[in-house]
């Protein structure tokens, strides 16, 4: 893979009619090692966030070596890319011959649920070749939560009720070697105070069950840095979770793990894409909705530009964008703040895309060709290069 120094010289160099991803493999690294470093307990990468090999590998040669698969496809890629990494399928509804082939041909040991139906189904698709059940699994039930205080709610759709919850951690008991209780606060959490939440319920469910617990799962919802959503520092999420983690009913020697995805990723890519069309303040652009810039077309995400151009002197408006497809749902209303004679045959770049940006581009419509290459400049916004300073003061917790 060719390597640039920033997306400027992308443009001269090759003057590209399709969009290229720029990928900075040196930011996913150091969020890697951040994470590894300071979170009080065991990291797993949320592979759904961005499942590039390339970057799973770097992820993994900087202490990463857990990962959350969501689906067979997931765990046959994260095996094959690292032999060595441990796969956990966190997925709560499974298909029976995706967890016997994980279980049986790539060593999964660690399955979620959040059913009696699916701790059935794991229990039978895990029995050897007698019938003999397996002795070795790690379960882990996860419990629905509150998304209140995040950016994307993930409390719909998996997730047992705190009514359901002890009698399914006394079921899973039974069949566990290792038993655990995980959950989701929602992505892109804006205050450490979502896990306070979370981690209550998951102390009233584990006290009603009487049973012991080996593992708590914090799940992900770390946030990154968007135009309008300023994070807290993540050490202040890190300390709140450690705290109220020790509160918790559970065995002297349980573990904390969390689930990171964009938290890890989202620094890792950013994009090119050329204006084909202006129409006063819509600039129309070769990718969209069907492409990298879904979430900024269906929930109205913010991401960072700036034009390319050197000869733009006008002061700065706001645009919105339309995709290159026929479809008028290919809009993204921003606002994307450019300068006011940006115009078409110019250049932008649209940063913070290597959470689920670059992992959902489509062919629709004939669209989705983008070649990758490395940059070695900064992201456009970074929770890790030390330019956010940690208040002196951290005992409080910014409920926004």
């Amino acid at each position: 893979m060719v390597t640039y120094p920033d997306a400027r010289s992308v443009v001269r160099a090759l003057q590209p009619d399709e969009p290229i991803i720029l990928n900075r493999p040196h930011a996913a690294a150091r969020a890697a090692r951040f994470f590894v470093e300071k979170f009080p307990g065991k990291s797993l990468y949320a592979v759904k966030a961005n499942p590039s090999p390339d970057l799973i590998q770097v992820l993994w040669d900087n202490g990463v070596t857990h990962y959350d698969v969501a689906s067979i496809a997931e765990v046959r890629l994260v095996r094959a890319t690292l032999p060595g990494a441990t796969l956990c399928f966190m997925h709560p509804v499974k298909a029976p011959s995706a967890i016997r082939e994980a279980y049986h041909v790539h060593g999964v040991r660690t399955f979620s649920l959040d059913s009696v139906e699916e701790l059935e189904k794991i229990v039978e698709a895990c029995r050897d070749e007698a019938g003999e059940a397996a002795q070795d699994l790690r379960l882990c039930v996860r419990l629905r939560v509150s998304s209140e205080y995040s950016e994307l709610s993930l409390a719909s759709k998996f997730g047992c009720d705190l009514t359901e919850a002890p009698e399914l951690l006394q079921q899973a008991r039974q069949h566990a070697d290792w038993l655990g209780v995980c959950f989701h606060v929602g992505s892109q959490a804006m205050t450490p105070f979502a896990y306070v939440q979370a981690l209550e319920r998951v102390r009233v469910a584990i006290g009603e069950a009487s049973v012991v617990i080996d593992m708590i799962d914090v799940g992900g919802g770390f946030p990154s840095v968007y135009p309008g959503m300023e994070p807290p520092p993540l050490e202040d999420y890190f300390q709140i979770i450690h705290q109220n983690f020790y509160n918790l009913p559970i065995a002297y020697n349980a573990e904390l793990w969390c689930e990171p995805g964009r938290a890890l990723c989202a620094e890792y890519s950013s994009l090119i894409v050329k204006v084909e069309k202006r129409r006063g303040e819509e600039l129309y652009i070769n990718d969209g909705a069907y492409g990298a810039l879904f979430d900024a077309a269906h929930v109205d995400w913010k991401f960072p530009v700036r034009a390319l151009e050197d000869d733009l002197i006008k002061p700065e408006m706001d645009f919105a964008f339309y995709g290159p497809t026929c479809d008028d749902a290919d809009y993204m209303q921003g606002p994307f703040v450019l300068p006011e004679d940006i115009q078409a045959g110019d250049f932008i770049e649209i940063g913070m895309l290597g959470a689920y940006g670059a992992a959902m581009k489509t062919d629709f419509n004939g669209f989705g060709a983008a070649d990758r290459v490395v940059v070695t400049d900064e992201p456009m916004a970074s929770l890790y290069d030390g330019s956010r300073q940690r208040p002196a003061a951290d005992n409080v917790v910014s409920l926004r």
